[in-house]
């Protein structure tokens, strides 16, 4: 059964899809641009800017679900140009400080509205499961 996770602390679709979907204790994240909620503009042509309100509105959906960035497990990384990468990494990096989920980055054609990011993300629900650090042990 999938419950549809909606929040006006983060921008409205601006297609057919949903901000998230949750399905037992996983919820899958649409991937977020840098929309202002209450404009649904792009904050700022700066990667920062852009950056940071992604994060936020992503910040936004998943406590919607009752959830924070501490249940990231997957994220994926959309950029423009790749030479953004070092400014993205540190202020995505600030929201993850310990047990930081699986990520991939690409770089992209374009983006909706002319974003420069867009980053989308998996969380799940820790009282469902058990949490941990897996580690070699093969030796």
């Amino acid at each position: 059964m999938k419950t549809i996770i909606s929040t006006s602390e983060a921008p409205a679709a601006i297609g057919p899809y949903s901000q998230a979907v949750r399905v037992g204790s996983t919820l899958f994240c649409a991937g977020q641009i840098p929309l202002d909620p209450k404009t649904g503009e792009i904050v700022s042509p700066e990667i920062s800017a852009q950056t940071k309100q992604v994060m936020q509105n992503i910040g936004a959906v998943l406590r919607s679900a009752g959830l924070s960035f501490g249940n990231v497990v997957k994220t994926t990384i959309f950029l423009i140009d790749f030479a953004d990468f070092q400014t993205v990494n540190e202020i995505y990096g600030s929201h993850f400080k310990s047990e930081p989920p699986a990520r991939s980055t690409v770089q992209v054609a374009a983006l909706p509205k002319g974003s420069r990011i867009e980053i989308e993300v998996i969380a799940v629900d820790g009282a469902a499961g058990s949490a941990g650090v897996a580690s070699d042990t093969s030796g």
